[in-house]
């Protein structure tokens, strides 16, 4: 076994897989990843299972570094600088520190949340089921908090596996659509036309059990209090102050507030993604759709092992680029072929 060590850690970082299901109905709350779709790339990139869990870094980045052993991990969601020992690595690729390397992760850009998935999984003590830490319940393993600097992290050693990318269609733009409901009677179509047509941010007060919206008030028509019924991750609330909460997976299972709509399953990850102060509007869909949009979803998350994509193996002359004209005509500076040396194993491969 080797181990990953967390050097420095920023806040809402933690070890995250799928969740825990099927005893909601008890009050336990699922937990998992924020973003189910980035989560299965990461884990697709190292051989892993989709729900495998992973370390979910939060907007601040943090820095990770082998031990005992080379580590191989898989490193999808918001964009950030990365590099291992001063060398660049890009998003959406595997990779391999060797023993004593360190990969340093950045701010995220244009997203809040990505994932390094270990090859071999992250080894723990399952909690009904899943590892999914959940700091206000105590749940999650091997660590249920946030993980923090000095934390150890046991996994496999490197398989030597070849590395890999993977090529995900574009990120979705548009609305963030929705299901009108399940009380969506407790608001007028005033309210339900300003909900639908304003610009809405996300609050910085924000955090897995809940994102906070800022924009207009939601007016109720009947009061904000209800009988406590079940809720569903992508719940949107309205609470007293007419300020729309949407819930995230560390949410509780049931609420006393009306939800005036649901975000549909298919958008979740793309919501969660959303940076505070960036502004986004909702869209209504019918059902019928909202289920045709999960069905593509799923069929997505099946389709990640048929996305992976070899990375060549070539020696960068350095020489060789400084010489290139990688700014003019067709020259492009990631072509190997025109600016760097190929290895042995490309010339074997091209033969």
């Amino acid at each position: 076994m080797s181990r990953l060590v967390v050097s420095a850690i920023g806040p809402a970082s933690s070890v995250q897989d799928g969740g825990r299901h099927g005893a909601q109905r008890y009050g336990l709350t699922p937990s998992g990843a924020m973003d189910r779709l980035a989560l299965a790339a990461a884990n697709a990139m190292v051989g892993n299972a989709p729900v495998t869990a992973a370390i979910e870094i939060g907007p601040f980045g943090g820095a990770f570094t082998a031990s005992d052993g080379a580590v191989r991990v898989g490193l999808a969601g918001a964009l950030r600088n990365a590099d291992i020992a001063a060398r660049a690595v890009a998003s959406d690729t595997s990779m391999t520190l060797a023993d004593g390397e360190t990969l340093t992760l950045g701010f995220a850009r244009g997203g809040s949340f990505s994932y390094l998935a270990l090859e071999g999984g992250v080894a723990g003590e399952p909690m009904f089921g899943s590892l999914a830490v959940n700091a206000r319940a105590g749940l999650g393993s091997p660590y249920a908090r946030p993980l923090q600097a000095g934390d150890e992290l046991q996994t496999a050693t490197a398989s030597g596996a070849d590395e890999c990318r993977i090529d995900l269609p574009p990120a979705a733009e548009g609305p963030i659509r929705v299901v009108m409901g399940p009380q969506a009677d407790e608001f007028d179509q005033d309210a339900t036309r300003l909900f639908l047509d304003s610009e809405w941010k996300i609050s910085a007060t924000s955090d897995r059990m809940g994102y906070r919206l800022e924009g207009p008030t939601v007016k109720h028509l009947h009061g904000h209090n209800i009988v406590s019924d079940g809720t569903v991750n992508g719940s949107i609330q309205v609470p007293g102050n007419g300020a729309p909460i949407v819930l995230m997976p560390d949410r509780g299972t049931s609420g006393g507030y009306p939800k005036i709509a649901t975000v549909i399953t298919a958008d979740l990850g793309r919501f969660a993604q959303i940076p505070p102060g960036k502004s986004f509007r909702f869209q209504a869909i019918t059902m019928a759709a909202a289920q045709e949009e999960s069905r593509r979803f799923l069929k997505l998350l099946r389709s990640l092992r048929d996305r992976l994509r070899p990375i060549g193996n070539f020696d960068l002359n350095i020489e060789a680029l400084r010489g290139a004209n990688v700014a003019g005509a067709a020259v492009n500076a990631v072509d190997a072929w025109t600016w760097q040396i190929p290895s042995s194993a490309d010339l074997s491969a091209q033969d």
